[in-house]
């Protein structure tokens, strides 16, 4: 599932990720954080920030641990969907649950403020 849902992001299908994301929580197909995260970056770059959130939210559930390349994705889901907001709260989920952010998390978590017209937050 994580080599078709990889393809699906780099061809930018979020759809078809998120088909086999559900195909694989139906089939009690055990999932891994670099498959949520592939999924996530894949709903990233077709704009769909609700449905990164969406699997993201699924991930502790799943008992999946959120790495920092997940809660990453995800928030450069909200900095594309001029959610800066979201964003925040994410970074600071991230930090609550001693996550180690990256420079890639913090470059998107700034771009997703100024974006928003609060780089002061940044």
């Amino acid at each position: 599932f994580s080599a078709a849902i990889g393809s699906c992001e780099t061809c930018g299908e979020w759809e078809k990720a998120m088909q086999l994301s559900s195909a694989m929580l139906k089939s009690k197909v055990e999932a891994s954080t670099i498959t949520y995260s592939v999924a996530i970056s894949a709903c990233e770059k077709g704009g769909e920030w609700g449905k990164a959130l969406q699997l993201f939210s699924v991930m502790p559930k799943s008992q999946i641990q959120s790495s920092t390349i997940a809660f990453s994705a995800a928030i450069s889901a909200c900095e594309k969907g001029g959610e800066w907001e979201s964003a925040l709260q994410l970074f600071g989920s991230m930090v609550q649950r001693k996550v180690e952010p990256n420079t890639i998390t913090f470059s998107t978590l700034i771009s997703a403020c100024e974006k928003g017209g609060e780089s002061k937050k940044a």
